[in-house]
Parts: structure tokens; C-alpha cells; sequence
């Protein structure tokens, strides 16, 4: 019974130390824990089976532990967990001229304070120069630095 134990507190271990790996770096109670836990295995296997079987469990710690870790970074799983989305989106390129101080347009999206706008007959990001601009609110371009477009309600 006591060898269920030592082998529970070693799986449960090496399983808390994969997750800090692999899943909430940065934790270090997850860890700490499976340290704690793996530790706590291999003493327990030293104290009850005595100095042969406690090294034989050390050891077979440190190479299920290195399989596990090796099976973990090369699984496919990965793969499958992963998202596989791709960002499509991309920063305003557009001619110097086609947007200028004065040109006016209406906001597509909510400026909170960026949002989506229609300037001439091209839809552009843009930037609001107060906090907050409703959807299909009437603007004006303020200001073009490069790729932002800064613009304020039209009074």
C-alpha cells in the first residue's frame, strides 16, 4: 500500500511540475508544490523501503521525470491546444494625399479611442482626439503623423 503512495505523490508531482513548465509559468506554487510532492515520494520510499529501493526510486524519479518532459515539448498535443487563427489585420498604409487636416468622414466603430472610420470612400484606423466618439458620428481629421489618423467630432 505504502508503494501506491509513493508512486501517487511521484505522478502528482511530476505532473504539478510539467503544468509549471509548460502551462503557468510564472506561478511558482505549481512548482513548488510538485517539488514538495516529489520530495515528499522519494523520502517516504527512502523511510519505508529502506537506502536500495529509496535510490532506485530516486533515480527512476529523474528518468520518468526527463521522459515525461521530453514526451511533453515533442507531443502533438501542442498542436492541437494551440490557436491556429492568423492576424491578418495590418497598420494604415495609405498616400499622404489621400488624407489630409479638414478631410471629413463618419466614425464605422465606436472611438474608444481607437476605432474604425470611413474617410472619403476608404476605411481607415484612426484615433480620437477626445476619449470617447460614437458609432456613425460625423468627423474630422486633425492631424496625420505618419500612419495615425487623428480625428475630433465634426461641429
Amino acid at each position: 500500500m505504502t508503494w501506491l503512495i509513493v508512486l501517487s505523490l511521484i505522478l502528482v508531482g511530476i505532473t504539478f511540475l510539467l503544468l509549471e513548465i509548460l502551462v503557468v509559468p510564472g506561478a511558482t506554487v505549481v512548482g513548488l508544490l510538485g517539488l514538495v510532492l516529489v520530495i515528499a515520494g522519494v523520502v517516504v520510499s527512502f523511510n519505508h523501503y529502506g537506502t536500495e529501493i529509496g535510490i532506485m526510486t530516486l533515480a527512476g524519479t529523474l528518468v520518468l521525470s526527463l521522459i515525461a518532459i521530453t514526451i511533453a515539448l515533442r507531443s502533438t498535443t501542442w498542436k492541437k491546444a494551440m490557436h491556429a487563427s492568423v492576424l491578418d489585420g495590418k497598420v494604415n498604409i495609405f498616400d499622404a494625399d489621400k488624407v489630409v487636416r479638414g478631410h471629413e468622414g463618419v466614425t464605422i466603430t465606436r472611438l474608444n479611442p481607437m476605432g474604425k472610420a470611413l474617410i472619403g470612400s476608404e476605411y481607415y484606423e484612426v484615433s480620437s482626439k477626445d476619449n470617447l466618439i460614437a458609432e456613425n458620428t460625423p468627423i474630422v481629421v486633425v492631424k496625420v503623423e505618419g500612419n495615425k489618423i487623428i480625428v475630433k467630432p465634426k461641429e
